[in-house]
C-alpha cells in the first residue's frame, strides 16, 4: 500500500470518525444524588425522576413546558360523573425488547404498585384510583377488585373513587408509569439489572455503575425515536456542587442541576445566560420528631419555627431570591387560590424571637436548661450554608444545636425511619394540586418524616378528596392546612426556585414549573 493510498484511508476515517461522533450527540448531566433504583416504584428523589421519565413513559406524559400530552395513550374519554377513564393505547407500542405493550402492562403494574408486598412509598399518589388505598392497606385482597381494567390490549379503563380534577396530571408521575409483566415474572427483583430491564420510553438504559453514573440510549422500538436530536445521556452522581460547577466551566457538563448559590452572582456576569433561576412548585422546609420528646411539645415546636428569620435567607444567605414561606402550600397552587398562614406570619422578626422565647420557657428551656437539637441535612452547600444559619438564629432561645450531614440516601433512609430529631426536606410537586402537599402530613405516609399525627387533620384530606365541588373542597382543605400550621406540624421556610445551568449548546431547555426537561425535546449544536 503506498503512502497515498495509506494517507487518503486515514482522511477517510478520521472523517467518518468525526462525522460519528458529531452524530453521536450525548447529553452529560450532573444529576445530583444517587438513585436507589431505576424501578419506578422504588423511587422518591427529582435525581431518580430525571432517569426514569427519560427510559419509561406513562399513558400521559410532558410536553417541554411541563404540560400534559399523549403518551403510550394516543387519546382518552372521560365519564359524565368524572369517575371512569378510558384509554386508548397508540399502535405498535413496543418495550425495548421488542415485545408490545399492552394494557395488562399497565394493571400489573397499578396492582403491584399497590401492592403491601412492594412496600412502595409513593403508593399513596395513586390512591384515587378505586379501592387503591384499601388494596394497600391490606383491607382487599383480591386485587381484580382494584379499577384498573384491561378491556383488551390497547383499551384501559380506570375507575376512581371520586371525580379528581388532577388525575390526568397524576398519571405523568413515575407510579404511572407500565411495567413490562413479562419481563418482572421472570427476573423478579433482579429485572431491573442492565441486561435484564426492558423500557419503553424515549432511551433506555445501557450502564449503571452505583455511585457514578447512568448511562442510555435511544430506544429503537420507540414510537417517536427518528424525532430524537440526542443519541443518549449519561447521568453523573455528584452532590459536591462547587466540584459539579468546576467540571461545567471545563465541559464535562451540559447541565448542572443545581448550583452553588453564593456563585450566582459571578455566573450572571461571567456565564450569561446560562444560569437560570425560575419559579418552582416546591417547599424547603423542615421535620422535626413529632414523636420524640421535647419535640413532641407543639410549643418547641413553635419556638423553632418563629425564630426563623426567613425574609434574610432567598436574597442573603442564598442569593437566588427565594420567597420566605408561611404556608405549607405553595401561592399560586391549582384549585386552591391563597394558601392558608401561621398566625404570626407579619409580626416583626423582634417579636417573633422574644415569643419563641416565652414558649420555649413555658417548655421547660432557657439559657440556663439549653434545648439540645440534632439538625440532620443531607450532603449539600446549600443545605449546609442554610442549617448553619438556622442554628445561629436559635442560639439567641437557648437551643443548642449539633449539625449532622449524610449522603442524599442515608440521610432520607433515616427520616423515614424516624431516626432524625430535625430535618431538612424538600417537596417539588409531583402534580399541581394542594393535595400533593397536604397528603406529606397525613398520619401513616412514608413521607411524613416528622410523624406528626391528627385524626382531625386526617379526616379533613379525606373529606375534602370526596368533595366534588372545587371550592368547597379548597375550603376544607384550607382549615387542614390551619390546623397543621397551627400545630407547627412541620417547619415551612421557604418557596423554591429551580436552579439549573445550561450550556448555550443545549437548545430545546424550558423553564417550567415543575423543573422537568425531558432530553427527548434537547437537541445539541457543535
Amino acid at each position: 500500500m503506498n503512502q497515498f493510498t495509506k494517507k487518503f484511508l486515514a482522511s477517510a476515517m478520521l472523517g467518518t470518525l468525526l462525522a460519528f461522533s458529531a452524530h453521536a450527540a450525548t447529553l452529560n448531566i450532573h444529576n445530583g444524588g444517587d438513585p436507589q433504583s431505576l424501578d419506578p416504584q422504588k423511587l422518591s428523589g427529582d435525581w431518580e425522576n430525571r432517569i426514569a421519565g427519560d427510559i419509561f413513559e406513562g399513558l400521559v406524559t410532558e410536553d417541554a413546558k411541563d404540560n400534559p400530552i399523549p403518551g403510550q395513550a394516543e387519546s382518552w374519554t372521560i365519564s359524565p360523573d368524572g369517575k371512569v377513564y378510558t384509554f386508548k393505547l397508540r399502535d405498535g407500542i413496543k418495550w425495548s425488547d421488542g415485545q408490545p405493550v399492552t394494557a395488562g402492562d399497565f394493571v400489573f403494574a397499578f396492582q403491584r404498585l399497590v401492592d403491601p408486598k412492594n412496600a412502595a412509598d409513593y403508593a399513596y399518589l395513586q390512591f384515587t384510583i378505586k379501592n387503591a388505598e384499601k388494596i394497600n392497606k391490606g383491607e382487599i385482597t383480591d386485587f381484580s377488585q382494584l379499577g384498573v381494567k384491561a378491556i383488551d390490549d390497547k383499551t384501559l379503563e380506570i375507575t376512581l373513587e371520586n371525580p379528581t380534577p388532577y388525575f390526568i396530571n397524576a398519571l405523568m408521575h413515575y407510579t404511572a408509569y407500565p411495567l413490562p409483566k413479562h419481563v418482572v415474572e421472570a427476573k423478579g427483583q433482579d429485572w431491573v439489572k442492565i441486561g435484564n430491564i426492558v423500557t419503553n420510553g424515549p432511551y433506555k438504559p445501557v450502564e449503571w455503575v452505583p455511585g457514578s453514573h447512568v448511562t442510555t440510549v435511544k430506544n429503537d422500538q420507540w414510537y417517536g425515536t427518528k424525532d430524537l436530536k440526542i443519541d443518549g445521556a449519561k447521568f453523573f452522581v455528584l452532590e459536591d456542587q462547587e466540584a459539579a460547577l468546576k467540571r461545567y466551566r471545563a465541559g464535562e457538563f451540559d447541565i448542572l442541576t443545581d448550583f452553588p448559590t453564593d456563585q450566582y452572582e459571578w455566573m450572571k456576569k461571567n456565564l450569561p445566560g446560562q444560569a437560570h433561576v425560575a419559579p418552582f412548585s416546591g417547599l424547603y422546609y423542615y421535620v422535626v420528631n413529632s414523636q420524640k420528646p421535647p419535640f413532641s411539645d407543639k410549643r418547641v415546636r413553635q419556638a423553632l419555627s418563629m425564630a426563623i428569620n426567613r425574609e434574610v435567607i432567598g436574597p442573603q444567605i442564598l442569593g437566588t431570591g427565594e420567597l420566605p414561606a408561611y404556608s405549607w402550600v405553595p401561592p399560586g397552587t391549582a384549585n386552591y387560590g391563597e394558601p392558608a398562614y401561621v398566625s404570626w406570619k407579619d409580626l416583626p422578626y423582634k417579636d417573633k424571637v422574644e415569643e419563641a422565647k416565652k414558649l420555649l420557657k413555658e417548655a421547660g428551656f432557657g439559657p440556663d436548661k439549653p434545648l439540645h437539637a440534632v439538625l440532620s441535612y443531607n450532603t449539600n452547600d446549600n443545605h449546609k450554608r442554610i442549617a448553619v444559619a438556622i442554628a445561629s438564629m436559635w442560639k439567641p432561645l437557648g437551643v443548642d444545636v449539633e449539625l449532622v450531614n449524610a449522603e442524599t440516601k442515608v440521610h432520607y433512609d433515616q427520616m423515614q425511619r424516624g431516626q432524625v430529631e430535625i430535618g431538612r426536606a424538600g417537596w417539588l410537586a409531583d402534580y399541581n394540586d394542594p393535595d400533593n402537599f397536604l397528603n406529606l402530613l397525613v398520619t401513616g405516609v412514608q413521607m411524613n418524616y416528622g410523624r406528626w399525627s391528627n385524626p382531625e387533620y386526617d379526616k379533613m384530606i379525606k373529606d375534602g378528596n370526596a368533595e366534588t365541588d372545587l371550592k368547597k373542597r379548597a375550603e376544607i382543605f384550607k382549615k387542614a392546612e390551619q390546623l397543621a400550621l397551627d400545630e407547627s406540624a412541620a417547619l415551612p421556610i421557604y418557596y423554591y426556585v429551580s436552579k439549573n445551568v445550561v450550556s448555550p449548546k443545549i437548545e430545546g431547555f424550558v423553564d417550567n414549573i415543575q423543573d422537568i426537561h425531558r432530553t427527548r425535546w434537547l437537541s445539541m449544536k457543535e
